[in-house]
């Protein structure tokens, strides 16, 4: 093949739309709050109502707050799918799409973070919408610009952050999936329920 004649952008994209699309949408349909929230161990990280938790540094502009320290404990706290599903929302997706492509301004500290899970999917499928709106727009000739200083390298190139984003969502995505699978294994409920046979596979 002429790699020439390779449609780049479209290749990056696949990267992430197949493992979507035939992975990871169906294993997060029908995600419970109970889901969401719970967790195997104590002195987790989490999402929770403002005021409540005991982390160090609780962030967020709303009704719930997200967990962190600076810096970060060793060994680093165990995070809840509420968790996981801030850090990608925010901090994975939603600041790149206000630094690359004109969304509004994000932050760990001025996001207003899901209390249900149902809102965290909402929140996660309209970031990604526009992840992928933005990196389709690139063409081939945006994935070679210089990312500049709204990254911490700046040298790299928008296809190194496009593979870098990519890792992360493909990365943090299938722990919550692992997490569904031990919720299902340590919460018997009625194995007719469809949400619940969803949940694993």
């Amino acid at each position: 093949m002429n790699t020439h004649e390779l449609d780049w952008n479209r290749t990056l994209r696949e990267q992430w739309e197949v493992h979507w699309n035939q992975q990871l949408r169906d294993r997060l349909a029908g995600l419970t709050d109970d889901e969401y929230f719970w967790s195997p161990v104590s002195d987790s990280w989490s999402v929770w109502p403002r005021g409540s938790s005991t982390a160090p540094v609780q962030a967020g502009a709303g009704d719930f707050a997200i967990d962190f320290a600076f810096p970060q404990p060793v060994p680093p706290p165990f995070t809840t799918i509420a968790w996981r599903l801030g850090h990608v929302i925010v901090g994975v997706l939603a600041t790149r799409n206000a630094a690359h492509f004109g969304a509004p301004e994000a932050s760990y500290q001025s996001w207003e973070y899901a209390g249900s899970a149902a809102t965290a999917l909402d929140q996660l499928d309209a970031q990604l919408d526009l992840w992928l709106t933005g990196v389709r727009g690139l063409g081939d000739a945006g994935l070679r610009v210089p990312l500049g200083e709204k990254e911490p390298f700046p040298e790299a190139t928008m296809a190194d952050l496009v593979l870098h984003i990519h890792r992360e969502l493909i990365h943090h995505l299938s722990e919550v999936c692992l997490l569904r699978d031990l919720y299902l294994h340590t919460h018997p409920a009625d194995p007719t329920d469809p949400a619940r046979n969803g949940a694993s596979r």
